[in-house]
């Protein structure tokens, strides 16, 4: 386990973050390597790396960025997703409001 992709998924996967200092041996690479992951994960912003000390010793948390929800990923047409401000108790797959939602959604990219 030693690429970018392994790197990121670790990061991910932990939400509070792992530190530089561990990665390398999560990874099973040496902390030259490691640091060239880290920099090429830093260069595509797809994490973040923040300062912090332990026992002393200054080194850094890896947090993966979490980017924004597209907004059109909400929408069916011109319809909002009832799960927003729903506050019913249901089953996901058999909430009527949910399944319509998703058959307007068909049929807006069917449309298109």
């Amino acid at each position: 386990m030693e690429s970018v992709e392994d790197a990121l998924k670790l990061i991910q996967s932990n939400p509070d973050g792992v530190l530089q200092s561990e990665l390398w041996k999560l990874l099973g690479v040496d902390s030259r390597k490691c640091s060239r992951i880290v920099k090429k994960l830093l260069d595509d912003e797809l994490i973040e790396r923040l300062e912090y000390r332990k026992d002393g010793i200054k080194t850094f948390v890896l947090k993966a960025k979490r980017n924004p929800v597209d907004p059109n990923l909400l929408l069916a047409g011109e319809e909002l997703i009832p799960c927003i401000a729903c506050d019913l108790e249901c089953v996901v797959d058999q909430c009527p409001l949910l399944v319509d939602w998703m058959y307007q959604l068909a049929i807006a990219e069917f449309k298109e």
